[in-house]
Parts: C-alpha cells; sequence; structure tokens
C-alpha cells in the first residue's frame, strides 16, 4: 500500500467550520435565515481537481455513499448479482416491495434466510409500503431497512468464499478487509479511521476528493474494460442507470436525479452526497452541519458551473429534489447556492 497517497487524520474528525466555506443559504422572503457551510470538490473527466470549496482534503465517513465500493468489494469477491438486485446492493433503499423482493433474491442465492441479516430491524421508509406492511400485521424486520441490500451482497460474497457469514460485521473478517482494499484501490488513499455505521457494518473515512476519484473510476468504468476491476464496476453503474428506482426509491433524490439527469448519485448520512455525471465530471461534498437540505442544490449547481449538465434540465429537477421553504402551506422562500 506504499503508493496510496497518505490523508492527514483530524483527532477531532472532519473539516472545522473555520476550514468550510458557506454553500448555500435559506432565504425567507428577503431575509437569511439560515446559511449552510461545508467543503466540495469537482473533478473534470480526467479527474483533475477543477474546483474546491472548503476543505475537501480533510478525512469524512462517506456513510452510505461508500455503498458503491462496498457492492463492487461483494461482486470483485465473487457474489454474482445484476440487474435489480446489483443496483440495491448498492443503494439505500425505501423499503418497497420491490427493493424488498431484490434483497430477498440477494439471500436466496446465498440460500441464507432472513435472519441472517444483522442490519437493525426497520419498517419501510415509502409510507405507502410501510403503510401495506403495516396494515398486514409485520413488525420491523431488518430485510426492510434501507442498507438490507448491502447486507445480503456481503452475506453472499462470504458463502461464495467459505467466509463464515456469523459474523461478517467484525471489521477484521475477511468481506470487511476486501472492502478497505477495494476503497483504497479506488481511492488512491488509505482509510484513515474506522467506525460503526448505523446499519452495524463498518464505515471508513477518506476524504472527499479521495470519494470524488473512486466514484468517478466507479462511474465512468466501461464493459469493455480489460480489467476485472472495472467490468464489473460498469455493471454496478449500469443496473443502477437500467433501474435508477432500486438505488433509492419513488420520490428520493438519488433516484430521481439518476432517471431524469443519467447522474450517478449516491448521498450517504450526515450531508454527504456524491454524484457523477454522464461525461464523467464528477462533485463530492459534505455540508458540515450533517443536513441534506443543501446538499443536492449545491452539487448540482457545481456540475453546471462545470458544464457537466444542461442548466434548464437542471432547473427543472430542481423541485423534486430540494426541500421548499413554505409559510402557510405555500413557498415563501427559496433555498440558494452561493457558489
Amino acid at each position: 500500500m506504499s503508493d496510496l497517497t497518505s490523508v492527514r487524520s483530524r483527532a477531532a474528525g472532519t473539516a472545522t467550520v473555520a476550514d468550510s466555506a458557506e454553500l448555500a443559504v435559506v432565504a425567507r422572503g428577503d431575509f437569511i435565515e439560515s446559511r449552510h457551510a461545508g467543503s466540495a470538490v469537482v473533478l473534470g473527466q480526467d479527474a483533475t481537481v477543477l474546483r474546491e470549496l472548503g476543505d475537501p482534503s480533510a478525512p469524512v465517513f462517506p456513510r452510505s455513499a461508500l455503498k458503491p465500493f462496498q457492492a463492487l468489494a461483494a461482486l470483485s469477491a465473487g457474489a454474482e448479482l445484476d440487474g435489480a438486485e446489483l443496483a440495491v446492493a448498492t443503494a439505500s433503499h425505501s423499503g418497497t416491495a420491490e427493493h424488498v423482493e431484490a434483497v430477498r433474491g440477494i439471500l436466496a442465492r446465498a440460500r441464507l434466510p432472513e435472519t441472517a441479516l444483522q442490519c437493525p430491524p426497520a419498517l419501510p421508509g415509502d409510507p405507502e409500503a410501510r403503510a401495506s406492511v403495516s396494515a398486514a400485521g409485520a413488525a420491523p424486520a431488518p430485510v426492510f431497512m434501507e442498507c438490507s441490500g448491502k447486507h445480503a451482497a456481503m452475506l453472499l460474497a462470504c458463502v461464495v468464499n467459505g467466509w463464515d457469514p456469523a459474523d461478517y460485521l467484525a471489521a477484521d473478517h475477511p468481506v470487511q478487509k476486501h472492502v478497505v482494499d477495494t476503497i483504497e484501490r479506488l481511492t488512491g488513499e488509505k482509510v484513515v479511521a474506522t467506525a460503526t455505521d448505523g446499519c452495524g457494518a463498518p464505515t471508513h473515512a477518506i476524504t472527499l476528493t479521495g470519494l470524488a476519484r473512486g466514484v468517478q473510476r466507479i462511474a465512468t468504468a466501461q464493459a469493455s474494460s480489460p480489467f476485472p476491476l472495472y467490468k464489473k464496476a460498469a455493471a454496478i453503474t449500469g443496473a443502477v442507470r437500467a433501474e435508477p428506482w432500486a438505488i433509492a426509491g419513488p420520490g428520493r433524490p438519488d433516484s430521481v436525479l439518476a432517471a431524469s439527469l443519467g447522474v450517478f448519485s449516491k448521498r450517504g448520512a450526515e450531508g454527504v452526497l456524491v454524484v457523477a455525471a454522464p461525461d464523467g465530471t464528477t462533485v463530492a461534498l459534505k455540508v458540515l452541519d450533517g443536513s441534506h437540505r443543501a446538499a443536492a442544490i449545491t452539487a448540482l449547481t457545481l456540475l453546471v458551473k462545470a458544464g457537466a449538465l444542461p442548466a434548464a434540465s437542471v432547473a427543472a429537477v430542481l423541485p423534486e429534489v430540494v426541500e421548499p421553504v413554505l409559510g402557510g402551506g405555500v413557498p415563501v422562500g427559496e433555498i440558494r447556492p452561493v457558489i
């Protein structure tokens, strides 16, 4: 691993307020009510840094924005997935019947019961799916949890390799070591910190620049590549583009952006978002306060300014992915980028 870039570690965590830049404001009428600061990086088609805001060299936990790497690790370890099952392995899904069917399909490939999933029990995030499950008297279950596809893919990789699935979430388990190796290979950086994600799996700290670089490599990979890892990466993005509903769910930003703009978008908890445009231009950002309210409009604005997305197409989709500022149930302001 001597060829990997060393990332400076911070005892206090990610970038500080002083290191950050203002990304967007919330205007209520003519009054600026709130301000969102953070860091962002834009990589051009050739992976050169086009723009930096704040401190994208500071490590962050990408949280669910790591799922493309985790899914790729499962594939490269021998898990055979395609279509909706592959897309849901990359997903933070809303638990629709279609999502649950795809997760169960992965478990069936592994010949494992749902009880093998070690993510927390949950009800579906999608309101209609949650109402349907509740009406049927079903209890919260791991299969409904938004990360169950990732967990099922890890379990399948364990079964294929003869690794013990009982402790697949342990940081020293072979499947988790393979995840780290995949992250480091694609980002070109060493993981500088590891902790436990909300779903119980290990999560790893890398820089926003590393996150953008790694996701760009996945998003631009070609099925014709002579390198097996990149062939599998191309399968992931191909599955998401073919089944955009699977990566998130009805009305959810990642699905909306994939379907409407053809981008590869993956958000992570605590204000992280990475978006790769069809031409390969890629943005990774973190909103410092952990809110997603300003994430999509900031990322899309940066891609428009880089010439990677048409301004009119972005303007048309913004109402679907940006939270409105309401007063009395009607719009009275806006979330406005200041970049």
